[in-house]
C-alpha cells in the first residue's frame, strides 16, 4: 500500500481507531459514482488483520486488514450503468455495511474559487442567468452531486465529512453550476452517469490548493520564501507563527536583531496558506478513481506580483495532483478567466493560462465573452460549463467537434507588417464586428494598437507606429470587448508572443 495512501487510512481511522467494525469513508456513500472502465479501489478500516469481503454487481473481492485495521480492495473495470448494491463485510463485524443506488460512470472533480463555486441559486447580488428556469429543471437522474464543505487542515485528511446526493433542484440548487452545466451536457451528450465533486473556496489562491510536498518539489516563486517551512509544517500558518515567535524569542534573549518574517495571511482564515485547501478538500479524495478535474480559479492570482508566475503555479498544481492520484495523466480542464475591470494584469494571467496548455492531457475553456466590467461572477456559466464540456467531448470522449478556441501559434514579421498565425482557426470571424483587441510593437515593446485583416486562418496586422513589428498581443486588458471566434463560435483568448 502505497505511503501516501496509508496516512490518508490513518487518518479516515482517527475517530474509532482499530475500530471491531468494518467502516468506509464517506466518499463510498449511498448514491455514489464509480468510475467505469477502470480498476476502482475500495477501502477503509476494520479489526487489526480481519478478513473484509467487497461485493459489487456480480464481483466479490476481499483483502485483509493490515495491523493498524486498515485494508483496501481493487473492484475490476465495469461497463457505466447501476443503480448497483455495495456490501462490505468482515468475519470480525457483525453487520454488513450497505451502500445502495450506486452508478458506474465518470466522476469529475470540479474546484477553484468563486467562478467554480457560484451555485444555481447565484450569490447574493449576483444572481445566475435563468436560475429559477435552471433550478426547476435540475431534477437528473443521471448526474450525482457531492458537495465538500470548507475546511482547511495543516495535514491531509483522509475522509471528509461529506457524502452523495442525488441530483434534484433542492440539492443542486447549493451546488456549483459550471460543474452542474458541465456535467449535465457530459451525460446527455455520452449518455453515461456523471459524478460531479464540488470542492470550491472562492477567493482563495491556486498555491493553497496545492500540496505543501507539491510546493516544495517545484520551487514555485511566488511562494518560495518559506517553501521548507510550509512543507515540514504541513501548511498551516499557526505552526509557522509559533516557529518565528520562538526564534524571534531566542534571537532577543541572545541580545540579536529580530528579522522582518513575511506576511502570513491568518485574516483569510487560513485558506490562502499553501497546502490547506489541498489538505483538506483535496487530499480526502485521492483514494477515489476519477476520470479527470475541471479547474476555474485565477481571479485571486491576478496581480503584479502573483500573474506572472501562474503558469508555473498552475503546472505545478496539475503535476501535484496527478501524483497524488497517482492514476497517469488524467485530463485536467480550466477556464481561462474572463474579462473584469481595466488592469493588465489579467492580460497577463489569461496568457499564463494560455501557456499551461504545454503540459499533456490539458483543455482550455475560453470565456473571454461572457465576462462583465464591473462584475466578476458573470451570470452567465451555462456558457462557461458547456466549453468546459466541448474541451472533454474533443480531447477526453473522442467526439468528432471542434472544441478549441483558436489558439495562438506565432507571429512572423512582413516588412512593416506582422502575420499572427493560428490553430482551431477554421472560419476565423468577428461576428461583423471591426477586428480590435490586438497590439503590436518593435523592440522597444512599446504596444500600439493595430489594424488587421483576416486571412484564413491568419490575421495580417500593421500600425504606422511601428513600422518594424517584433511582438503582438491580444486581449490584454481586464475587459475585453473585441472578440475573434473560429466557425465553432469559440473566441480566442488572451496571448502574446513575447
Amino acid at each position: 500500500m502505497r505511503l501516501a495512501a496509508t496516512l490518508l487510512l490513518a487518518t479516515l481511522c482517527t475517530a474509532s481507531p482499530l475500530a471491531a467494525e468494518v467502516a468506509l469513508p464517506h466518499v463510498l456513500s449511498d448514491h455514489a459514482v464509480l468510475q467505469r472502465e477502470k480498476p476502482v479501489r475500495i477501502w477503509g478500516s476494520a479489526a487489526p488483520s480481519e478478513n473484509v469481503t467487497v461485493k459489487f454487481h456480480g464481483q466479490t473481492v476481499t483483502a485483509q486488514a493490515d495491523t493498524f485495521g486498515l485494508w483496501e480492495a481493487w473492484l475490476k473495470p465495469e461497463a457505466a450503468g447501476g443503480p448497483f448494491t455495495l456490501t462490505v463485510s468482515g468475519d470480525a463485524t457483525a453487520t454488513p455495511l450497505q451502500r445502495t443506488d450506486i452508478l458506474v460512470g465518470d466522476v469529475w472533480i470540479a474546484s477553484g474559487q468563486s467562478n467554480m463555486e457560484m451555485p444555481l441559486k447565484g450569490f447574493n447580488g449576483a444572481p445566475l442567468k435563468d436560475q429559477e428556469k435552471e433550478i426547476a429543471a435540475a431534477s437528473q437522474p443521471k448526474l450525482r452531486l457531492l458537495l465538500q464543505k470548507k475546511r482547511t487542515s495543516a495535514t491531509p485528511l483522509g475522509d471528509s465529512e461529506d457524502t452523495w446526493t442525488q441530483c434534484t433542484p433542492d440539492t443542486a440548487k447549493d451546488f456549483s453550476a459550471v460543474a452542474y452545466f458541465f456535467g449535465r451536457e457530459i451525460s446527455n451528450k455520452e449518455h453515461v452517469p456523471i459524478g460531479l465533486i464540488d470542492t470550491t473556496w472562492g477567493g482563495t489562491p491556486a498555491h493553497s490548493w496545492i500540496s505543501p510536498q507539491g510546493i516544495a518539489y517545484a520551487n514555485l516563486p511566488s511562494v518560495a520564501t518559506d517553501a521548507g517551512k510550509i512543507a515540514q509544517d504541513q501548511g498551516s500558518a499557526d505552526a509557522l507563527k509559533a516557529r518565528y515567535a520562538i526564534e524571534d524569542a531566542a534571537l532577543k534573549a541572545a541580545g540579536k536583531p529580530l528579522p522582518t518574517h513575511p506576511r502570513l495571511p491568518s485574516d483569510h482564515g487560513g485558506s490562502w496558506t499553501p497546502g490547506t485547501l489541498f489538505n483538506a478538500m483535496i487530499a480526502p479524495y485521492t483514494m477515489y478513481t476519477i476520470k479527470g478535474a475541471i479547474w476555474y480559479q485565477g481571479e485571486t492570482d491576478a496581480s503584479a506580483e502573483r500573474a506572472p508566475n501562474y503558469n508555473r503555479v498552475l503546472t505545478a498544481l496539475i503535476q501535484d495532483w496527478r501524483r497524488q492520484w497517482a492514476q497517469g495523466e488524467f485530463p485536467f480542464l480550466f477556464v481561462q478567466i474572463s474579462s473584469f475591470g481595466n488592469g493588465t494584469e489579467w492580460g497577463t494571467l489569461r496568457d499564463a493560462q494560455r501557456r499551461t496548455l504545454e503540459l499533456g492531457g490539458t483543455g482550455m475553456a475560453v470565456t473571454l465573452d461572457v465576462g462583465l466590467a464591473a462584475n466578476i461572477h458573470p451570470p452567465d456559466k451555462q456558457t462557461v460549463g458547456n466549453r468546459l464540456a466541448l474541451s472533454a467531448l474533443q480531447d477526453v470522449y473522442g467526439e468528432k467537434l471542434e472544441g478549441t478556441s483558436p489558439l495562438f501559434v506565432e507571429a512572423t514579421p512582413e516588412g512593416s507588417a506582422m502575420r499572427v498565425w493560428f490553430s482551431h482557426a477554421e472560419g476565423l470571424t468577428t461576428k461583423g464586428k471591426p477586428l480590435g483587441g490586438f497590439e503590436i510593437a518593435g523592440a522597444d515593446r512599446k504596444y500600439v494598437p493595430a489594424t488587421g485583416t483576416i486571412e484564413k486562418n491568419t490575421i495580417l496586422l500593421s500600425s504606422p507606429s511601428v513600422p518594424a513589428p517584433r511582438y503582438v498581443r491580444y486581449a490584454w486588458t481586464g475587459t475585453v470587448n473585441d472578440w475573434l471566434y473560429n466557425a465553432a463560435g469559440l473566441p480566442a483568448g488572451s496571448f502574446t508572443s513575447e
